[in-house]
């Protein structure tokens, strides 16, 4: 059975995931103690299935886990209905599509602040980093505008998110058990003073709109609040660096698809963005929890047990996808389930996308002659799958 933290596997997971699909239903890995959904049919049913829940159960009871698990207990990610339904009415009614689209202009101009200091390295013959300079920043640039996060202030931002999701790996270490309460801790507290600050100073921002958001009489308390804020900058930028730079390092590999980012980057923008989430997906793994006995594939999911739609794999089905081990960046339709499906559909999809779609073409613009300088460095970690670093010449 696959071996989750196999630095082999996580360099490259998909013959392994291939000969999962191959056995056409959900398997059960003894050491996860979990079903692994391999096929598309199957994760999708995984996401959609409504006696399978999304049930965060508490790290260790100690002081020191206590804001960990409250910011997801009381995230919509790790909660369900009738608890999900009232955080994300709330939550959708403040960081909705009029507010997302309003982020364009802030888009384009970081965007292209971006570009004008990688300007500044490449005139001076160095090489830039997709990902210290691009791919990263960027997304987190736009979630720290968006809540209202001081510019001065926005380095704290990246390393507590990277240190809180290296919790959702398989078996995380104990140093990652470490920094990430500490991350927790310090991430609440900032959040927290902020949003306090921001209910007898309102300003233009998400966290503003977060605290007056009302709906029946229900207003988001203080941890929900919280919660809110983390989780949008946790899932809104985590899948889009990594969605960005495995999606252009894929490209960059590959001749022909270079080719059709050089000639017209606007012309195949929309296709290429969907295609960069799914041939090596951001997000490979994703769980649930039955609630009742249940079917998935035809495999019975008892009550109690767990069973987790492996996106990455279902994004290479082929009974869905032709050719699902070859980019093509015009492919369309491309059904994937990058973002996940039915009520945990990412509430950040439409932010992502938006950034995607500037960021990708004006890079290109910029820079049509692109190759990668050496051999991109991954992270070592398989659940959320990207580059630690991406050196391209120009």
């Amino acid at each position: 059975m696959i071996d989750f933290n196999n630095p082999t596997f996580v360099a490259d997971p998909y013959e392994q995931l291939k000969e999962l699909r191959d056995i056409g239903k959900p398997v059960w890995h003894d050491a996860m103690q979990v079903f692994l959904a391999a096929r598309h049919s199957d994760a999708n049913d995984v996401f959609r299935n409504k006696s399978l829940g999304r049930i965060f159960i508490d790290k260790k009871p100690d002081f020191e886990w206590e804001t960990f698990n409250w910011l997801h207990s009381d995230s919509i990610l790790d909660s369900e209905p009738p608890k999900h339904t009232r955080l994300r009415s709330l939550v959708a009614k403040a960081f909705n599509r009029n507010k997302i689209e309003g982020m364009r202009p802030a888009v384009e101009r970081i965007t292209q602040q971006l570009l004008d200091t990688i300007d500044e390295k490449t005139k001076s013959g160095l090489n830039f980093d997709l990902i210290a300079d691009y791919a990263e920043p960027l997304p987190v640039k736009i979630i720290a505008d968006l809540l209202g996060f001081p510019e001065s202030e926005e380095h704290l931002l990246r390393p507590w998110s990277q240190s809180i999701v290296k919790m959702y790996e398989v078996n995380p270490s104990i140093q990652y058990q470490l920094e990430a309460k500490k991350a927790a801790s310090e991430f609440a507290e900032y959040v927290r003073d902020l949003a306090e600050y921001r209910k007898t100073n309102p300003g233009q921002d998400l966290i503003t709109d977060l605290a007056m958001v009302e709906e029946n009489g229900e207003k988001l308390n203080s941890h929900e609040l919280v919660a809110t804020c983390v989780l949008l900058l946790n899932a809104g930028h985590e899948a889009s660096v990594n969605a960005f730079g495995n999606g252009m390092v894929a490209a960059l590999k590959r001749p022909e698809q270079i080719a059709l980012l050089r000639e017209n980057p606007r012309g195949v923008t929309d296709t290429a963005l969907e295609e960069f989430m799914r041939f090596d997906a951001p997000l490979h793994l994703f769980e649930r929890t039955a609630t009742v006995d249940t079917e998935v594939g035809g495999v019975k999911i008892e009550k109690g047990q767990k069973i987790a739609a492996l996106i990455g794999s279902a994004n290479r089905d082929a009974t869905v996808f032709e050719n699902p081990d070859e980019m093509d960046l015009t492919r369309d339709p491309n059904p994937h389930i990058g973002f996940g499906a039915g009520i945990h559909f990412c509430l950040g999809a439409p932010l992502a996308r938006l950034e995607m779609s500037v960021s990708l073409p004006a890079l290109w613009e910029k820079y049509p002659t692109m190759a990668l300088a050496s051999e991109p460095i991954r992270r070592p970690t398989f659940v959320l799958r990207g580059y630690e670093s991406v050196a391209i010449s120009v």
